[in-house]
């Protein structure tokens, strides 16, 4: 257990830090068309999160699972807003 407990610790490391620097790095016109379809990737986070958080494994994974939940479902929810609001930007207002 302790070798896997510290493979998923030095895993969470490695993709935290790959996460920061690969968002620090893109430019901001290209910044709201990619939330846009990394609300896709969101999605599938929430489903895993909801297995782990159902699996019954332990209190600490229950717990970090509905974690999970609660700030996948806050990114899912926020892309779409800021999605939503981008593509007004685009639309034609009504001359009536």
């Amino acid at each position: 257990m302790t070798d896997a407990l510290i493979t998923g610790i030095v895993i969470f490391v490695l993709a935290t830090y790959l996460g920061a620097e690969l968002i620090g790095r893109v430019p901001p016109t290209l910044h709201t068309p990619l939330m846009s379809g990394g609300n896709a990737i969101s999605g599938i986070t929430v489903v895993g999160a909801i297995i782990v958080a159902a699996a019954g494994l332990g209190w600490i994974s229950t717990v970090l699972g509905f974690l999970a939940v609660v700030f996948a479902m806050m990114n899912v929810v926020g892309g779409y807003a800021v999605t939503d609001r981008m593509l007004q930007m685009f639309r034609k207002e009504d001359t009536k």
